[in-house]
């Protein structure tokens, strides 16, 4: 079992998002048959049976083991990742695009960059996996705690400033076998635990 996984599909997120399989999803982190899953949820074991194919059938599940018990053969499966994150190509006609209004201080283009961010990323994991090569990627995460506005104007302004120091520095437009990569940098307020 992967660890996060990308939903790329529309017809996956809309089975994934439906309240039942999305519980059973969670459920299924750990293995369980169609029989223990249904007295968790308090479904029937045939109804549930039908939620597990569904998800199997888009990816979702996968088969563990088979097991005998007297004339039935008890299926029992698990999450293909322990998480999913729904990538913006399963929303085609709608996903974000920052190019549109490219805007440094839009927390919707903000969005629009992480949005961008789940479908390369994501579209990146699938290829890479499919060619059986590792991935190189690189992130970064930290907090930091402003005492005023004009801190944190100054901050960008440094931050933006040594990024581009950086950038100057490594960048080859003529670097023969050389790959473009994404460096995005951003920085928003945290959401307290009290507020999530």
């Amino acid at each position: 079992m992967i660890e996060v996984g990308v939903i790329e599909e529309a017809g996956a997120a809309e089975v994934a998002l439906d309240p039942i399989r999305a519980r059973l999803l969670g459920l299924l982190a750990e293995p369980h048959s169609a029989t223990s899953l249904a007295a968790v949820v308090g479904l029937p074991r045939q109804k549930v049976n039908y939620h597990l194919k569904t998800l199997e059938a888009h990816g979702l599940v996968e088969l563990v083991e088979e097991r005998r018990k007297g004339n039935v053969t008890e299926r029992v499966m698990r999450a293909t990742a322990a998480s999913f994150v729904i990538s913006p190509t399963a929303l085609s006609a709608v996903q974000p695009d920052p190019e549109r209004s490219p805007d440094r201080l839009s927390a919707r283009w903000l969005l629009a960059l992480a949005a961008r961010l789940v479908k390369e990323t994501g579209q990146l994991i699938t290829g890479a996996a499919r060619a059986g090569k590792p991935l190189a990627t690189f992130a970064l995460d930290g907090t930091v705690r402003f005492a005023s506005a004009a801190d944190r104007a100054a901050f960008t302004q440094e931050l933006t400033a040594a990024v581009a120091a950086l950038v100057g520095r490594y960048h080859d437009e003529q670097a023969p076998g050389g790959r473009d990569h994404r460096v995005i940098v951003a920085i928003h307020p945290k959401i307290s635990e009290k507020e999530s």
